[in-house]
């Protein structure tokens, strides 16, 4: 099985370093590539302006409140992508909101995760994303 790259897509550095704590926690090694916003992910998932490709399989961490482009356009962005379309989405935000909520299932994500207690939806959620990468299989 591929090594699955993860992008965390997040501008709140005390929410990237939490979640990267849960990971090093875990014992997870998978490499984690953080990007700040919807554009600047693009540019990792499509190597465009100077950043390196994400090699696939990868697994996509979004949050939902970025500036520039947030988490709902990144989505549209995506699915409208033929190469970007079947890329795996967790949504990880704080909106409990329901017209935050079916947009992102309209969007197709796997999984939409509210951040209540940051440091234990933090554990609870690398436990998920590292039992379901160990059996989904992941489109190429």
């Amino acid at each position: 099985m591929a090594m699955v790259n993860l992008l965390l897509v997040d501008d709140d550095e005390v929410d990237v370093q939490g979640l990267k704590r849960a990971f090093a926690k875990s014992r997870i090694g998978n490499p984690i590539t953080v990007a700040r916003d919807g554009i600047e992910a693009l540019e990792f998932l499509r190597g465009e302006n100077g950043r390196q490709k994400l090699a696939k399989p990868h697994l996509i961490l979004l949050d939902l409140n970025m500036p520039r482009m947030n988490g709902l356009e990144f989505l549209e962005a995506i699915r409208a992508d033929k190469d970007l379309k079947n890329s795996v989405v967790f949504m990880i935000t704080t909106s409990k909101a329901e017209e935050d909520k079916a947009p992102a299932y309209e969007q197709h994500v796997a999984g939409y995760i509210v951040k209540q207690d940051p440091a234990n939806t933090f554990m609870q959620a690398v436990a998920l994303l590292e039992h379901y990468w160990k059996i989904v299989e992941f489109p190429e």
